[in-house]
């Protein structure tokens, strides 16, 4: 059975996993790009997000903007914001279904019940991680890809945000709090069948049908005998 300091220590990584996914989601911070031109004063930083796109000029100055369609974002950006919403609400069901399962809260009171639901809670942390990933490996290759393209300008070119280091730390703390988790087997139920029990004969009333048994028998043979002998007179 797992110890409760290793389930809580996995429900603390889960949520701050979680907590991870929520910022990649808002922050604008999935793409970068920094143009510089003729002079230091026309240089800016245009970051892009799952909603939005920030410029922020030399003067320290940011401007912000809400895409205004959904399909102004390219595939891996719509993709992204997709699969970001879905591992936020799977580990919201995943963190209430590790409280219930806890060792340390009386929502449950048998413990098989209690491990099998915290396994749950973790294969449910681990498919959030997962859906986590998926996008922050899937825009990382793409700008790698497209970083590397010769036939882009250096304009055109885009690094790696802050969102994505975030994104991979948020997915791996998500999977590692998911697998202590599911660590949590059930005890093994050594009573499967239950077993029948029968009131036992007291000593006393055991004695006594032990001797009136022998004495029945000492009249049995007594009486045979008897008449045997009485019979052999007769003749």
């Amino acid at each position: 059975m797992v110890s409760v300091k290793r389930q809580m220590l996995g429900l603390i990584l889960a949520m701050i996993g979680f907590l991870g996914v929520i910022v990649v989601c808002a922050l604008p911070m999935w793409r970068v790009t920094a143009f510089i031109g003729a002079n230091i004063v026309t240089a800016q930083i245009i970051w892009e997000g799952l909603w939005m796109n920030c410029v922020m000029q030399s003067t320290g100055q940011m401007q912000c903007k809400i895409y205004d369609s959904l399909l102004i974002l390219p595939q891996d950006l719509q993709a992204a914001r997709a699969l970001t919403v879905i591992s936020i609400v799977v580990s919201v069901f995943g963190i209430l279904l590790a409280i219930v399962g806890g060792k340390c809260t009386n929502f449950m009171e048998d413990e098989v019940s209690k491990a099998k639901v915290a396994i749950a809670s973790g294969v449910i942390f681990v498919i959030a991680g997962v859906l986590c990933l998926i996008p922050v490996c899937w825009s990382a290759n793409t700008i790698i890809r497209d970083f590397y393209n010769p036939l882009l300008t250096e304009a055109q070119r885009r690094e790696l945000g802050a969102s994505l280091y975030i994104g991979w730390g948020a997915a791996a703390l998500l999977l590692l709090g998911g697998g202590l988790l599911c660590s949590s087997c059930p005890p093994k139920n050594e009573d499967e069948y239950p077993v029948k029990y029968s009131q036992a004969r007291s000593a006393a009333t055991s004695k006594a049908y032990v001797f009136l048994d022998a004495t029945y028998r000492n009249n049995s043979t007594k009486e045979h005998y008897n008449d045997s002998v009485y019979y052999i007179d007769v003749l």
